[in-house]
């Protein structure tokens, strides 16, 4: 079974509500393939989730950026993931590297934020990727499978899981792993996945690259038999996301 293009797009803390209506409103009148080839997914802040979600197109979804590591209680400042099922958000971001490397979250607090999510009945974009330091050091891989284990060690379903591969020297930096550097990383971790988990998993789960991604680039990157789709920060806040949502079709003409 062909794994089908994902698309996210990660607004980090970014707009306002007239900026967010904007947003909704250009992706509402935007000619993208079909949901059966692409599976389109947008990640407001918290407080504007639910004007995006009662406004956007019904073929694309919404995802929360993050979540509480359980049950939700005495944590201020937290949303739990109860929560965003209560108000119908089918997925949430896990572990992307600016909570990692800002808020210090391990490898091992991930893990358990997907796990929590996912019993919750959440699907979750979940989060991998080195620093500049750990790739020039030659351990991208030992890195990034480090990372993958975290979460394989307590999640045994992963067909609500997508595995976004983000290397931290290319996010909003303007530098991009090339086609090659991208596809090399997405099949260790293919790899990774078929010894590790099952042949199966390996071959349904869908592996996304972000960081820097834009209209001009992800075709190239989306021809690579690895690269599943994308994660896309800066770029989804403007119109050349269209473009990124229509790279699917190299997929589909591949």
């Amino acid at each position: 079974m062909a794994r089908k293009f994902f698309v996210g797009g990660n607004w980090k803390c970014n707009g306002t509500s007239e900026e967010v209506k904007k947003i909704v409103s250009a992706l509402n009148n935007s000619q993208v393939p079909s949901s059966d080839v692409v599976e389109v997914v947008v990640s407001p802040p918290f407080v504007f989730l639910p004007l995006v979600k009662s406004t956007l197109r019904p073929d694309f979804h919404v995802a929360a950026q993050n979540c509480w590591v359980k049950k939700g209680g005495a944590f201020t400042g937290e949303v739990s993931a109860e929560m965003l099922v209560n108000l119908d958000i089918p997925w949430v971001i896990l572990g992307h590297s600016e909570r990692r490397s800002l808020l210090n979250e391990s490898n091992e607090f991930v893990g358990d934020k997907v796990a929590y999510a996912l019993s919750q009945g959440l699907k979750v974009i979940a989060c991998v990727g080195e620093t500049l330091e750990q790739r020039e050091a030659g351990s991208t891989v030992e890195v990034v499978a480090a990372q993958t284990k975290a979460i394989a060690a307590r999640v045994s379903n992963w067909a609500d899981v997508v595995l976004a591969y983000e290397p931290v020297w290319a996010i909003g930096t303007g530098k991009v792993a090339t086609p090659a550097q991208a596809q090399e990383v997405h099949y260790e971790l293919r790899k990774w996945l078929q010894e590790n988990t099952s042949p199966e998993v390996a071959a349904t789960t869908r592996i996304i690259y972000g960081g820097s991604v834009s209209g001009a680039n992800c075709k190239e990157l989306a021809a690579k038999p690895d690269v599943d789709g994308f994660l896309v920060g800066g770029a989804s806040l403007k119109p050349e996301f269209n473009d990124i949502i229509k790279s699917a079709e190299v997929k589909k003409s591949a």
